[in-house]
Parts: C-alpha cells; structure tokens; sequence
C-alpha cells in the first residue's frame, strides 16, 4: 500500500463525502478510491467512513484522521512550494574546477561577469594543472584545456579551440636572435610545459612531416610558470594562443615561424559536467550562460586560429536532456 496516495485520496473523500465526486476530482476510477479506502482502513485498523447505498459519512475516529491528515498534507505542499521555490533561483554556490591555464586567462572574467547578473552566487574553485588529478565528484562544472579529450562520461561542451604557437620575448630575441627555420629550434633555449611535447616537436610542409629535437633547459609543471619564464627571457615556448593572447598583442612577447605549420597543435577548452537527471537550476544557468558568452564572442570577432563553439559531444551521456516523472 502507498500509505502517502492512500491519505490523499482519503482526504479529497472527506471533503466530497461522494465516491464518485473524489474519483472525479482526482482523475482515478471509483474502483481505486474503493481499494485505496479499504487498504488505509485495514493498515489503521478502524473504520474511517459510514457508506450506505445513500449515504457517506466520517467515523469519528475518521474526523480526527481527516485533521490530522490535514494538517499532514499542508505541511507537504509547503515543502513541495519551498523546494519549487528554490530550484527556480540560480543563486547558491557551484564547485568549479579548471586547468591553470584557463583558470590564469578567462575564467575570472567569465565568473565576474556571471556574479553581477546573479549576485547570490557562491564559487569554490579548484585550478589543476593535470586533468587525471580530479575526481569528476570533486566538481560541479570543469573548465579544461586539452589536445584529445579523455573522458567521454561527462557531458562535453566544447567552448573554444585554439592552437599552439611558438614565443619568444624580445629580450631573448635580441640576445640569441630568431630561428627562420624549424631545425634551428635545437640550438635555442626550450621551455616545457607538461602539457607540451618534450623531446621533439614536428612541422608540416610539401614534403611531409619533419621532426625537430629540442633541448629543454627548463621542465615545469604549470604552462603559468612557462610564461612567466619566457617573459623573464629565460628562452622559448610552444604555449596556447588564447593563453598568450594579452601578452601578443600588447607585444610581451613575439611568435615566432609562423608560416612554419606545427603539428598537433590544436587544443580545445571543454566545459563538462556530469549528465544528471534533475540537473540543478543554479549549474543549468551556468552551464547556459558559459556557452552563450562563448557563441557571442565567436560571433563578433574571430580570433586568430580561432573557431565557433561547437556543439554538445558525446550526446549519449548528455541524461541532462532527460526528465523524470515522480510518481
């Protein structure tokens, strides 16, 4: 017996006092008010309700359930409205985590543009330098930068993609000079960050593939920390050109062989989140509003090497398009 579906039919049946006016009301037959009545009277162990072929009317005990039920049903609605209430407001806190190099470049600006619309939101950020060292419980949102996506169980909304240019400072260009080919790479000072090919990188051309050896003076972690060193003149570095972006045009730091085609260059910045039925309303708003900052962006400037968002990947995990029905 559902006891909960059993009070409710009940209580519309005190109020009509009419077998078939409750069925009515409620959408059901006069069959499973019947049972619905029978069932609750044989779990309470009383009788509820008088019934003659003329007649309908409350036990005593049956008017003292009937208020108490009541009261019950109130209390139930008032949830119902408090949680209805809540899941219609975007404000709260979201668990957001992001890779270093996002995290330095447009993340805050997008949270700070989403604050001023909803002001009663709450951040609490974890910046990665390596995907694998979360745990996809760990977040509500993620921001990530990568060449290949590694996990196809989360919903994957690809923001931007970008590809990975070589830089230098003019520091450093006025100390060693500028390499014009691709094999002088090796007789400069490399920077590595980990999200970079380290021993070798290759470049395209009409016959083929060629492959340059780089001699790294420096291995780092954090392409932040790489950045930073090719500021300070420290040496060269192949990094993201949306990571470098402010830093080329404000020209800190210079491209270097650009007609050279690098290969494996492109990186795509992935917004994920897990495909949960009943997504949150504050992480749906977010999610929304992510995605059209990028399209509108896109839409009015195209940066170089720079392309549209694209749409959802992997739309078998994407359960966030369903909807269940509570019964």
């Amino acid at each position: 017996m559902n006891q909960l579906a059993s009070i409710r039919i009940f209580a519309r049946l005190a109020e009509c006092l009419n077998f078939a006016e409750a069925a009515r009301q409620l959408g059901i037959s006069n069959s499973i008010v019947t049972r619905s009545l029978a069932s609750l009277e044989d779990h309470l162990g009383v009788r509820l309700v008088n019934r003659t072929t003329r007649h309908v009317s409350l036990t005593d005990t049956g008017q003292q359930y009937w208020e108490h039920a009541t009261e019950l049903l109130k209390q139930l609605d008032a949830m119902d409205k408090c949680i209805a209430s809540a899941v219609q407001q975007p404000g709260g806190s979201l668990r957001i985590a992001a890779a270093s190099s996002y995290a330095s470049t447009d993340l805050l600006d997008l949270l700070a543009t989403y604050r001023a619309r909803e002001p009663g939101m709450r951040f609490d950020l974890n910046v990665f330098e390596n995907l694998n060292d979360v745990a996809v419980g760990e977040f509500d949102v993620c921001f990530s930068a990568e060449r290949r996506l590694r996990d196809s169980s989360l919903v994957c909304r690809p923001l931007m993609h970008t590809r990975d240019v070589i830089v230098a400072s003019a520091d450093y260009l006025a100390r060693h000079g500028a390499p014009d080919t691709p094999e002088e790479l090796a007789s400069h000072d490399v920077l590595i960050a980990a999200d970079s090919p380290g021993r070798y990188w290759e470049f395209r051309d009409t016959h083929g593939t060629r492959r340059v050896v780089v001699q790294p003076i420096m291995n780092a972690q954090s392409p932040e920390v790489v950045k930073r060193a090719v500021k300070a003149g420290l040496g060269i570095a192949r990094l993201s050109r949306s990571f470098v972006r402010h830093e080329l045009e404000s020209g800190v730091l210079q491209v270097l062989l650009g007609d050279a085609n690098l290969c494996d260059d492109e990186r795509t910045v992935w917004l994920l989140y897990s495909g949960q039925p009943h997504m949150p309303i504050a992480l749906r708003h977010f999610v929304d509003f992510a995605v059209a900052q990028y399209r509108d962006r896109a839409h009015q400037r195209k940066e170089p090497n720079e392309l549209d968002v694209g749409a959802v990947q992997h739309p078998s995990s994407n359960t966030e398009l369903l909807r269940s029905r509570i019964l």
